[in-house]
């Protein structure tokens, strides 16, 4: 079976919050295998880049403040079905109505405050693991 990988984002209130042991904890009880981690905070710049893909949408500013505003933790998992399997298990991205369960269900607030950020395609882990892990 192939292995496919994908980048997460736990994102500065989950650091400030705790939830990083928790929410790790979760991919590693699925079956993910850590590849990579690290612990950093994105400069402004960074966190646009980050974001780019969404420079045009009313929230951009919102979330490049946020971003950009703490220490985030970031993660390269490995398994097979990564990208599909994580954004399941993260809910909808507005976590008001992700489902209970998810980790945007269980631990988010808000749209641009959910929690974590996950690659939502194999060219989408690419893009952003380059600018995380250069």
């Amino acid at each position: 079976m192939k292995v496919d990988k994908t980048l997460i984002v736990i994102k500065p209130a989950s650091v400030k919050l705790g939830l990083v042991g928790r929410i790790l904890s979760r991919f590693e009880q699925k079956g993910f295998k850590i590849i990579n981690l690290k612990f950093l905070t994105l400069t402004k710049n960074q966190a646009e880049l980050f974001y780019e893909p969404h420079s045009k949408k009313i929230f951009f500013q919102e979330i490049v403040e946020f971003m950009s505003s703490g220490a985030i933790i970031c993660a390269i998992l490995e398994a097979p079905g990564a990208v599909e399997i994580v954004r399941q298990m993260n809910g909808t991205t507005n976590s008001s109505e992700a489902s209970p369960g998810t980790i945007r269900g269980d631990f988010g607030i808000g749209l641009t405050q959910n929690v974590i950020h996950a690659s939502d395609s194999a060219e989408s882990f690419q893009r952003e693991s380059n600018i995380i892990f250069p």
